[in-house]
């Protein structure tokens, strides 16, 4: 745990508490009393409310249709499989102000919906749920049918031999050996969601605000940092609420699991039952995923003979210092970067938690480390570049400062993927290789990797996706002259004229490109037979 521990110390609590401290502190005094006062607002307690029903609205709505695309995914085989496995997790890395104009184009004044059946939906709710559903649908199909694919599905075959019908089955059997892979992407979901800024600032108009953008609203047109650093603690203590509700839940259901090769669980569809469920799935995929980046792809390629992406390739002096193509090497740069970083404090984590026998103030730390992903992007980057800036870890020049903003919000998703696996390994397994004669660290490879192989491949494309789409703390610390993907794309969409949109889009299909073919890639890796369990 040191590691960890001082990790999140030194780049997220410090950060935050100082930027925090700059906006409740004036001449040596704490005002504290400003909190009440913010609090109170009418203005500021409506906001509060619909942030909170907006994100329990969004996560009971990604889970409802993204659980029964994780059991597609995780028992059942069909062509193109890897292919539509990666196009899912897509939507998870593009940049919120880049999706959220694709979403509005497809159901907003003049879009798809619009010019085929006249329906909209922008500035209403519904618009910023479905798109909450677009971004997280991958996380429930990857953290939970990472779990599922491993379940021994001979436990539900012998419910159903004892007269269960398939629901009581499911629901006995396989629900709760799913309930901590199902919290965890609830938990992920609902964090996501309740701090959504670029979401709602471009689909809810000014009708609706959550606590993020008001925070950046404060910050950089107001300037009320007092209002503002109220606003994140508030944030954070909802936020801590949250996750302790879900420590204490999920560790009571907590249980070892027969885990087998996912390989030997995958079939092809049986049944009309299982057929038409995959055509389900397929259809909720072909409209609500990639019909809004077929719309971006559509756009950016308006301009005749490729022209937006012949435009990427020179620098115009005034946007950028260097060609905006120049963002695709630098992104994947500090994403492998990123990615090492969160494997390693996020791995490290998970080994810690997912010890029987660990004492309450490690169980303590679980739910800290979801923090970064409930914490103000805002607060997190104007707390870098406040903090960061004494001799020993002056980092405000060097380029590791953005490995180290993306992996804090990579390592969470490190440690939520990998630990109900950890957590479900028989500790006999363990204990019988002990016995003979096997060191600590030869336990770890001949038992706990074999079965967490998958699901260390499935944290790492998580990772790595992550930290290509990271936006809000990005683009406070990206040095001009390496801009990421994201923030280039950011750049270019708050120019106006139809060569600078058409540029955005254009880098907005590069990054869903390359994080498909990366995707691709694990995807191979995952399903690469190099041993059996």
């Amino acid at each position: 745990m040191a590691l960890p521990v001082a990790f999140f110390a030194l780049f997220f609590a410090w950060p935050v508490t100082a930027i925090v401290a700059r906006g409740l502190k004036t001449d040596g005094a704490w005002h504290l009393g400003r909190i009440a006062d913010v609090v109170t607002q009418p203005d500021i307690r409506h906001v509060l409310w619909f942030t909170t029903w907006q994100a329990l609205a969004s996560t009971a709505l990604t889970l409802l249709l993204a659980l029964p695309a994780g059991y597609v995914f995780a028992r059942l085989d069909f062509p193109g499989k890897q292919l539509l496995r990666a196009v899912v997790t897509v939507p998870f890395v593009l940049p919120t102000v880049v999706a959220g104009s694709a979403f509005l184009a497809l159901a907003g004044r003049g879009g798809l919906l619009d010019e085929l059946w006249g329906v909209r939906l922008d500035t209403t709710v519904w618009a910023i749920l479905l798109a909450h559903v677009f971004f997280n649908f991958a996380v429930v199909v990857r953290t939970v049918g990472g779990l599922w694919a491993q379940l021994d599905p001979r436990q539900e075959q012998a419910a159903r031999m004892l007269g269960a019908s398939p629901l009581t089955a499911w629901r006995k059997v396989t629900l709760p050996a799913l309930a901590p892979a199902v919290a965890a992407a609830a938990l992920m979901v609902f964090l996501f969601t309740f701090t959504s800024f670029g979401v709602v600032q471009i689909l809810g108009g000014p009708a609706f605000s959550t606590l993020e953008v008001e925070i950046y609203r404060q910050t950089s047109e107001v300037f009320d940092l007092s209002t503002a650093a109220v606003l994140t603690l508030v944030q954070f203590a909802a936020v801590g609420a949250v996750l302790a509700v879900h420590a204490w839940t999920v560790r009571r259901r907590e249980s070892a699991l027969r885990l087998v090769d996912p390989d030997t669980t995958v079939r092809r569809p049986r049944g009309a039952g299982q057929w038409a469920l995959l055509a389900g799935v397929l259809v909720t995929i072909a409209l609500l995923l990639v019909l809004p980046l077929a719309v971006l792809v559509r756009r950016s390629l308006d301009a005749p003979g490729l022209g937006y992406y012949r435009a990427l390739t020179h620098a115009d002096g005034g946007t950028f210092l260097v060609a905006p193509v120049h963002a695709v090497w630098t992104s994947l740069e500090y994403a492998v970067a990123a990615t090492a970083i969160a494997v390693v404090i996020g791995g490290l984590a998970a080994g810690a938690l997912a010890r029987r026998d660990a004492g309450r103030l490690v169980r303590g730390f679980d739910a800290l480390l979801m923090l970064p992903l409930g914490v103000s992007a805002v607060t997190v980057g104007f707390g870098f570049l406040i903090a960061l800036d004494k001799p020993l870890l002056d980092l405000r020049q060097s380029w590791i400062l953005v490995p180290l903003a993306q992996a804090l919000v990579g390592a969470p998703f490190v440690v939520r993927t990998m630990l109900p696996v950890l957590r479900a390994v028989d500790v006999r397994l363990r204990e019988a290789a002990s016995v003979l004669g096997a060191s600590p660290w030869r336990v770890w490879r001949e038992v706990d990797l074999p079965l967490v192989r998958r699901a260390l491949l499935v944290a790492s494309g998580f990772a790595f996706a992550v930290s290509l789409g990271e936006f809000g703390a990005t683009v406070f610390i990206a040095r001009p002259d390496n801009p990421t993907l994201p923030v280039a794309v950011a750049r270019l969409l708050s120019r106006p004229g139809d060569l600078n949109y058409g540029q955005a889009m254009a880098l907005s299909t590069i990054l869903m490109v390359v994080c498909a073919a990366a995707l691709l890639i694990l995807e191979r890796l995952r399903t690469d037979r190099t041993g059996e369990f």
